[in-house]
């Protein structure tokens, strides 16, 4: 493949699809010197070089009522975004995640230029809800880059190919124990007092929903755990909202943003309090064990219930097929069970050794000791490409 010929057409919609993106970008400019990329990216994509049709923030939208008054404006970037690919004529046009922006792109192109090559980086959770989306995703999307290693299957029985490429967790940068033990001087944690992560979510209505919940939990806890510290890891989009509810706990817990003393913090944890999510993942490649809780509002949760595949949200459990990490979803979400969740957890070597195994053979899943799913994803978009 002549590197002047390489012109890849990429398209991320918020802060991890960037990451993933500016991952990928750098492995495959080591891959193939020359290649250029176009597209819309955030601040990590631009360091590499992609000049942005927009601001990637635009789309970076989350929930229907969120939608609904930027609506047009999002159909418009739609339409302008597709003309881009198709004026562009890129070898390959790919999506990062965002589906509901991003396919409705590919769609547009893939009706104008039936020939157009076209791949999405995340597959969609059919294994867990709505599995006729793999289907309709077939009609636009020519090959997958997985993130999960029992995703493949269900892609390619919807006619797609797919690789599964790892997890970015898997190449995320670690504290080390100094860090830790720093951190833990700095905000005055002795070392033999149990330190407990609280992490509500990095969205505005799952902090709302989660804080009062974790604090009623923290001070049930307290109980059972004499001397017992909290630090609530957060990211800058909700760090004012989680300062100012952890002003009305019992005992205010120090709030970290995001960066070298938020690794620090997963590295000097003994246990966490988390929203389910993605950071069950960052928990489990700090060997910290967990409890997750998770609340969404009524309706919400009964439409999701009803249309669950599965009997766990939480990564660690799917991954390790295990049921090592105990959830309370919705209605299950209560301050005392999960308090004596954690409390059987601190006093219970051997409950607290049963989720680290489950963890290990996670991370191992997940890709880590291996190549970088950045490097891998790159491999297996020019072998796509190059089967013509």
């Amino acid at each position: 493949m002549g590197a002047q010929s390489v012109k890849l057409f990429l398209v991320a919609g918020e802060a991890s699809g960037d990451k993933l993106g500016a991952a990928l970008m750098a492995a495959l400019s080591d891959l193939v010197p020359g290649v250029e990329f176009v597209g819309i990216g955030g601040p990590q994509m631009e360091a590499l070089g992609l000049k942005s049709l927009f601001p990637m923030e635009e789309l970076s939208v989350m929930g229907l009522l969120e939608v609904l008054p930027k609506y047009r404006h999002l159909k418009r970037r739609i339409a302008e975004t597709a003309q881009a690919v198709l004026d562009a004529a890129p070898v390959a046009l790919i999506t990062i995640d965002s589906p509901d922006f991003c396919l409705r792109v590919a769609r547009i192109v893939k009706t104008a230029r039936p020939a157009q090559k076209t791949v999405h980086y995340v597959a969609p959770s059919v294994w867990a809800w709505r599995p006729g989306r793999a289907a309709k995703m077939a009609e636009v999307i020519d090959h997958v880059l997985a993130l999960l290693p029992f995703e493949p299957p269900y892609m390619t029985a919807a006619g797609m190919s797919c690789d599964f490429v790892g997890h970015p967790v898997v190449a995320e940068p670690r504290a080390t124990q100094t860090e830790a033990e720093a951190l833990r001087e700095t905000l005055m944690i002795g070392e033999d007092q149990p330190l407990l992560l609280c992490l509500p979510g990095s969205r505005r209505g799952e902090v709302k929903r989660l804080m009062p919940r974790f604090a009623a939990t923290v001070a049930a806890l307290r109980q059972g755990v004499p001397g017992l510290r909290v630090v609530i890891p957060t990211v800058r989009g909700v760090a004012a909202l989680v300062r100012e509810m952890a002003c009305t706990w019992d005992e205010v817990p120090n709030v970290l943003e995001a960066g070298a003393d938020k690794r620090a913090a997963f590295a000097a944890a003994d246990l966490a309090l988390a929203a389910s999510g993605t950071v069950s993942l960052e928990l489990a490649a700090h060997r910290v064990p967990m409890v997750i809780g998770y609340r969404m509002n009524w309706l919400t949760w009964h439409i999701t219930k009803r249309a669950m595949l599965i009997d766990t949200v939480t990564l660690v459990n799917l991954v390790s097929d295990t049921r090592a990490v105990p959830e309370f979803l919705g209605p299950a979400c209560q301050p005392k069970p999960m308090a004596r969740a954690l409390h059987d957890l601190w006093h219970d070597p051997a409950r607290r050794a049963t989720q680290i195994a489950a963890m290990e053979v996670t991370m191992q899943r997940l890709g880590e000791g291996g190549e970088s799913p950045g490097l891998r994803a790159a491999r297996s978009v020019l072998t796509f490409l190059q089967r013509g």
